[in-house]
């Protein structure tokens, strides 16, 4: 099980002017680490201490009654922000290619309308919660939302992108202009790592 948060491949304002640097360190700082601090806390002595945080995502119905909702609150909170960190990095305007690409294009008929459709899921979504890219165990993609901090792995889905769109992921510099964030995320994913998760 995970002891600590994953240490990020980039400095808080590396993602500037995208990501604010005040943004970034209370995301990680704060708000990762206490999803963390809870789910140690809710697995603490019971048979989930010595499994990997994803075996246990994958089947929730095995974890005890008692704590599973703060299992899967928080575990999910803990997962979605290690993936999060993971697929975005400094900008380099980058856009996907060989099979990833092929796979979007399958999908939505071009990047660019996956961009748009991705950013429609994202704006449609009611209160908080995430945008996906998944692929399902047919090796399709699609994209989906999910609520608060459910993740993709408890419905059998393999997550490869992930959009934060809960208002600490943007409220400091973007306010409520979800639109304008989700605007300028694209500049910081990292496909070379959205690559690897389909790999």
């Amino acid at each position: 099980m995970i002891k600590e948060l994953p240490k990020l491949n980039y400095a808080y304002d590396d993602l500037e002017p995208y990501i604010d640097a005040l943004t970034m360190e209370t995301h990680y700082t704060k708000h990762h680490q206490t999803y963390l601090d809870k789910l140690t806390t809710a697995i603490a002595d019971t048979s989930l201490e010595d499994m990997e945080l994803e075996d246990i995502l994958v089947s929730p119905n095995a974890i005890p009654e008692s704590i599973r909702t703060a299992v899967l609150n928080n575990g999910g909170g803990v997962f979605n922000h290690n993936l999060f960190w993971n697929i975005i990095g400094p900008a380099e305007g980058k856009t996907p290619s060989g099979e990833l690409l092929a796979k979007i294009n399958e999908m939505s008929g071009s990047f660019d309308a996956f961009v748009e459709e991705f950013t429609k899921s994202a704006l449609s979504l009611f209160g908080s919660g995430w945008t996906w890219l998944v692929q399902g165990k047919d090796g399709k993609l699609k994209i989906m939302n999910t609520q608060n901090q459910a993740t993709p792995l408890t419905e059998g889905y393999k997550p490869l992108l992930a959009l934060d769109v809960w208002e600490h992921a943007y409220y400091l510099k973007y306010q409520n202009r979800r639109a304008d964030y989700i605007a300028n995320w694209w500049n910081v994913v990292n496909w070379d790592n959205v690559a690897k998760m389909l790999a």
